[in-house]
């Protein structure tokens, strides 16, 4: 029974979350708190802002609900304070002082609610010397490091959308971070600041590579390295019909299946000799280009030879393994991830849509307390 008391809603149910609307990674992360059964309200500004995407389709707001709330205008702050008391996190992506300036910044706000989580999601973080200046992933995880391990020895670094830095380095780590704080919010009574930099999250992404490289086993230039498009099986090859195929066969014994599987048997000993992998490359890719992806899938499937077809974001819901599971959902019409991780007792799910700019004004106001909210809403 248990069970079906909470299923739909996660194990986040019953925190509630201020998202002061910005862009990329915040959005994101107050995304991932909802989908977990949070009590997100997104905080919108009066003349919308950010990307030119229809609300009606940014994914990010799923499972939220909206109020708009003019900072600049009479009262503005005192109505986001009012939701600040009221909430266990608070997440901002402002540049440093911008929140304060506003005076909605993490000092008045724990002056009222001495528990808040404050998070904060910046490129540069809120010190240093670069804090104030403008910027995007791409410019964020160039200095880490990141960027460049990216792509083939002689083109310049591969772009990795903007996956690396503002989703993995920032809006996962801000989570870990404000669920961290919650935890001890709730052991002590005492909040704190959560400083989430895209540059630090990226940079702690590559703890592995970096004690790699340390004893040698990693060398500090794009593609020459097991990971990194360096080794012939572990890579992509292109096949007859312009598609392509990933492989990962690591460990001897699924090297071995791989290079059966491909009518190589000859190379099963040259994945032991750097000096082969040249040879070795050139053979991998000309058998794949005998045969389409299809016909490599059907080869490959059901064995442990690690290798899988390189899918497009529309082909992706159909892969017969992530339809089974369900990875991907459809909700109004619009096909998205569903929410992950997953858990045997507060289930998960995406419960809502897109919540559109102001739409949930009057509920909000109601459940939270803050009839202010009412006051000249343009909802």
């Amino acid at each position: 029974m248990a069970a079906a008391a909470t299923a739909g809603h996660g194990p986040l149910e019953g925190v509630r979350v201020v998202e002061l609307a910005g862009i990329g990674p915040g959005p994101f992360a107050a995304m991932l708190l909802a989908d977990l059964g949070a009590d997100v309200v997104r905080v919108d500004r009066p003349h919308g802002g950010g990307l030119a995407i229809d609300p009606a389709h940014d994914v990010t707001n799923r499972n939220k609900r909206s109020v708009v709330v003019d900072l600049k205008a009479d009262g503005g702050a005192d109505v986001v304070l009012a939701l600040a008391d009221r909430a266990d996190i608070l997440v901002e992506g402002f540049r440093p002082g911008v929140a304060e300036r506003l005076g909605v910044g993490p000092e008045v706000c724990h002056a009222r609610n001495p528990a808040l989580v404050y998070g904060r999601m910046t490129g540069w973080g809120q010190d240093g010397p670069l804090a104030l200046r403008a910027g995007h992933d791409i410019a964020y995880i160039a200095p880490t490091g990141t960027l460049g391990m990216i792509g083939e020895p002689d083109r310049p670094p591969a772009v990795p959308a903007n996956l690396v830095g503002d989703y993995a380095g920032g809006s996962l780590y801000l989570v870990v971070g404000v669920l961290a704080a919650l935890h001890h919010a709730r052991a002590t009574g005492t909040g704190q600041v959560v400083d989430a930099a895209i540059v630090d999250g990226t940079a702690h992404l590559g703890a592995m590579i970096h004690g790699m490289m340390a004893v040698g086993s990693w060398q500090d230039r794009r593609g020459a390295n097991l990971l990194d498009g360096g080794c012939p099986y572990y890579g992509t090859y292109e096949t007859a019909d312009r598609q392509y195929m990933a492989v990962g066969a690591l460990e001897s014994q699924f090297y071995a299946e791989f290079v059966t599987l491909l009518g190589l048997e000859g190379h099963a000993d040259s994945h032991k000799d750097i000096s082969r992998w040249g040879e070795l490359r050139e053979a991998v890719a000309a058998r794949f280009r005998t045969r389409t992806r299809d016909e490599w899938t059907e080869v490959f499937d059901g064995t442990d030879a690690c290798v899988a077809p390189v899918l497009s974001l529309r082909e992706a819901p159909g892969h017969p393994h992530l339809a089974a599971r369900g990875t991907f959902t459809d909700h109004g019409g619009i096909v998205q991830p569903a929410p992950a991780p997953r858990f045997s007792v507060t289930r998960t799910s995406v419960r809502t849509g897109p919540a559109l700019p102001g739409a949930d004004t009057a509920d909000v106001a109601r459940d939270w307390d803050v009839p202010d909210l009412l006051k000249g809403s343009p909802a």
